[in-house]
């Protein structure tokens, strides 16, 4: 009995809908895990180097980031701002954020300094920790941006003590009227403050998008196979 294969133009377009489909959300996953793999690369080689003594001269972020770096200066003590929705295991949390006055210049730069939790009864409580009264040099990394969250409802002013979802570094400057470095610097260094600096890797999850990328892959390979066995089936004698 010959064996046929069918051509049907439903289950035909159906299939390339699926392949074209798993294809594009494959390669998106790969350029995904591609371009944290790349930072990691970069991480590595940068945390690797010296440290980089941040002064009063605006620095170049794209130039630096990722790198390790070094300030001194005071806290802006009356300056505190609290993220929201920054869980760490499980708890719910605030980072800290403070703009540190660079020694010997006019310029600020923006501190992630930590995390700390939440009051689990009121969430609008401020939480209680310690900034060095004097003098401090600080060792961390640079970083664009403190990280973007979905804004639930109106943003709030930006202001002293202020509890908000997310922040750019234009909006601080525009707020305090302080010239910023253009970045923010994720403090490494243990101040005694009470705050916790287990901060995420901007690489993290390079495993998990190869392996979405593989899954992805796979539907599509599914899908031709499938259309190609069935095809064979249906067209038999």
């Amino acid at each position: 009995m010959p064996i046929r294969f069918r051509l049907r133009p439903i289950p035909l377009l159906a299939t390339v809908v699926v392949v074209a489909i798993g294809i594009a959300l494959g390669q998106w996953q790969t350029r995904r895990g591609d371009a944290k793999q790349a930072i990691e690369t970069q991480t590595a080689a940068r945390a690797a180097a010296a440290p980089l003594q941040v002064s009063g001269a605006l620095l170049d972020p794209a130039g630096i980031e990722f790198a390790r770096l070094r300030v001194r200066g005071n806290f802006v003590t009356d300056w505190p701002l609290f993220l929201d929705n920054r869980p760490l295991q499980g708890k719910a949390g605030f980072y800290v954020l403070m703009p540190l006055k660079i020694e010997d210049s006019n310029v600020h730069v923006l501190v992630a300094r930590g995390w700390v939790p939440r009051d689990r009864t009121d969430r609008l409580k401020l939480p209680v920790f310690s900034t060095p009264a004097s003098t401090v040099e600080i060792e961390g990394l640079a970083r664009t941006t403190v990280g973007q969250v979905m804004q639930l409802g109106s943003a709030p002013k930006i202001e002293a003590r202020a509890i908000l979802q997310n922040l750019t570094l234009t909006e601080l400057s525009a707020a305090t009227g302080y010239t910023l470095q253009p970045f923010v610097f994720e403090q490494h260094s243990d101040t005694r403050d009470g705050l916790v600096r287990d901060w995420p890797l901007a690489s993290s999850g390079i495993d998990k998008h190869r392996g979405y990328a593989v899954q992805w892959y796979g539907l599509a390979a599914m899908a031709l196979l499938f259309f190609i066995v069935t095809g064979f089936r249906r067209g038999s004698n």
